[in-house]
């Protein structure tokens, strides 16, 4: 038995925009495809390129897609009533990025597809991701540090674009 610690850093961004509009935003530049259609698509793959080009159909412009969704502020709503903020957790990605990581370190499946939190909050909606790279970091692998640092560069370029 072995235990890791893994210190994590967390990108947040603050908007003035309404919830519906950052999560409007969000829709809009990452794909989302039919998953019962897209596992059947990848099972079917013959090959790495075939399955690359099943997974580039299903991407949005962001370069990502939905895998599910988590609607918290229901939850929420079931306890505090209408006054409980809005707040959804979306689990997105690309399994080709994943891939390219998971190649080298075999713990970043437990890591990606990745979360990303939009929750209101008193002063904005708050759009929150945990860096890949720094999950990744203890791992020592500097192949799968920079697949893990350029997805950060994507996933907080796409968060940044919302909240704006």
């Amino acid at each position: 038995m072995t235990t890791k610690t893994v210190k994590v850093q967390r990108f947040s961004v603050v908007s003035s925009k309404s919830f519906k509009d950052v999560l409007g935003k969000l829709d809009e530049a990452v794909g989302h495809p039919n998953m019962a259609a897209f596992r059947n698509d990848i099972t079917s793959a013959k090959s790495f390129a075939e399955l690359e080009a099943v997974v580039q159909k299903a991407l949005g412009s962001a370069g990502l897609m939905e895998f599910t969704r988590f609607d918290l502020g229901e939850v929420l709503r079931k306890k505090l009533g209408e006054r409980a903020p809005k707040s959804v957790r979306l689990v997105i990605g690309n399994p080709v990025i994943m891939a390219q990581m998971a190649e080298h370190v075999p713990d970043a499946g437990s890591y990606a597809p990745v979360t990303i939190l939009v929750d209101e909050r008193p002063d904005g909606v708050h759009l929150s991701y945990d860096r890949m790279a720094s999950v990744l970091s203890p791992y020592g692998n500097p192949e799968a540090l920079k697949v893990a640092q350029d997805l950060d560069i994507k996933v907080e370029t796409l968060l940044t674009a919302a909240a704006a």
